[in-house]
């Protein structure tokens, strides 16, 4: 078994299914706004802003592209960098107006999206197979060893030749070290806790 499965393997044992995007919900773009959100803020942050919006029924494309700029910025201020955000989030909300043919590349092409939040948003609302690589997936294999790069299709690669292609499997794994991450391999780690422990070189 390759490291990535055995890694996967342990998690999933270890804390069982995860039933993840962080937010319970079966609107496509409340997770679209909660991947815009999540960037460069905790996750607690985007609960509030979001909740606003909900408050002022805004979870919508439609909504969002015709809010009042100032309006929609203090409605997301919770969420940090709100005015830079409110742009991310017009812009976004103007696409998936439209657009209905949605890809990864359509997405990058959207000013302020990036790699993980264009993947976030593929892999949660539209359930299709791309890992997401973020701070904590790069911690926790720089310590185990296993990282070799920055690079984010680098490191994506490197997931993707390693598993199965299937959305249901890279979400659930994604959603395992990021529970790792928030409570085991924390930036000051609690390694002797850790499900991971036997097969990681941090603490050596």
């Amino acid at each position: 078994m390759n490291k990535i499965k055995q890694v996967y393997e342990i998690l999933y044992h270890e804390y069982g299914p995860q039933h993840w995007w962080p937010c319970s919900t079966k609107n496509n773009f409340e997770i679209i706004i909660g991947a815009i959100l999540t960037q460069n803020t905790s996750w607690n942050n985007v609960e509030k802003a979001i909740n606003n919006l909900k408050k002022e029924n805004m979870i919508s494309a439609d909504k969002i592209s015709k809010a009042d700029k100032n309006k929609l910025a203090e409605l997301i201020k919770p969420s940090g960098y709100y005015n830079q955000k409110t742009e991310r989030l017009k812009a976004t909300a103007k696409f998936f107006k439209e657009n209905k043919n949605i890809t990864r590349d359509s997405l990058l092409s959207i000013k302020g999206i990036g790699p993980e939040t264009a993947d976030s948003i593929i892999l949660y609302a539209f359930n299709k197979p791309y890992f997401v690589i973020d701070a904590y997936t790069k911690r926790i294999f720089k310590r185990l060893g296993i990282k070799e790069t920055e690079d984010y299709s680098t490191l994506q690669t490197m997931f993707t030749d390693a598993l199965e292609k299937n959305h249901i499997l890279f979400n659930e794994y994604h959603a395992l070290i990021v529970r790792l991450a928030k409570e085991k391999c924390k930036k000051n780690p609690d390694c002797e806790e850790c499900p991971l422990n036997k097969i990681c070189k941090h603490n050596i």
